[in-house]
């Protein structure tokens, strides 16, 4: 009788709930013993799939697809903490909302928000984001000049590139002053997607 000592098959008979569990209690377990300090899970959207990390102190990260959701994991453990575990209960609340705004039932976000990772004026843009109104959008020059320095729209441009939370911080809704979209970190196909569902649930 031929037997295998391959530790994969092993693997592979582990019920997927099951191992779901697991996963979740190992992660209750660590933020019990405060030893988590990024917790993170995946949601399915019609961008595609997105990364949600949040510490204690809030939501730290969104990133689409295109981004590397492995990448991004890794660039986190080594600036912000190696402390990090997939945890779906620290990011239930995130989920939800994310569903309900796709689902054109929620126009604002709730969460706290860890923006700890920037800071300056990159920090400062991105804090004045959230005050632009659901379907609205602004110029670049606009949102300088609401941030206090009128004459930096490309440093203004440059938080929007680098805005960590993405569609929950709506980088999507600042445009190039003729009206044009401008960049985004989800490409230009995914803002056109958001600006347009905007429009759809105002009209």
């Amino acid at each position: 009788m031929m037997t295998t000592d391959n530790p994969l098959s092993t693997i592979r008979a582990i019920d997927p709930a099951a191992l779901e569990r697991l996963q979740t209690d190992l992660s209750d377990q660590a933020a019990a013993a405060d030893l988590l300090d990024l917790g993170y899970r995946t949601v399915d959207s019609p961008l595609g799939s997105l990364l949600l990390v949040a510490s204690e102190r809030g939501l730290t990260r969104v990133a689409f697809s295109n981004q590397d959701h492995e990448r991004v994991l890794a660039d986190l453990a080594a600036t912000v903490s190696p402390r990090i575990l997939r945890a779906p209960r620290r990011l239930d609340p995130a989920a939800r909302e994310l569903e309900e705004y796709f689902a054109g039932s929620r126009r604002t976000f709730d969460l706290p928000l860890d923006l700890t990772t920037r800071d300056g004026f990159r920090q400062a843009v991105q804090r004045l984001l959230p005050n632009i109104g659901y379907g609205e959008t602004v110029s670049y020059t606009e949102l300088a000049t609401r941030a206090g320095r009128p004459t930096a729209i490309r440093a203004a441009a440059s938080a929007c590139a680098t805005n960590p939370l993405p569609v929950v911080v709506p980088c999507h809704r600042v445009v190039r002053n003729d009206g044009g979209l401008g960049g985004y970190l989800g490409g230009l196909s995914a803002k056109r997607a958001l600006l347009d569902l905007e429009a759809r649930a105002v009209a």
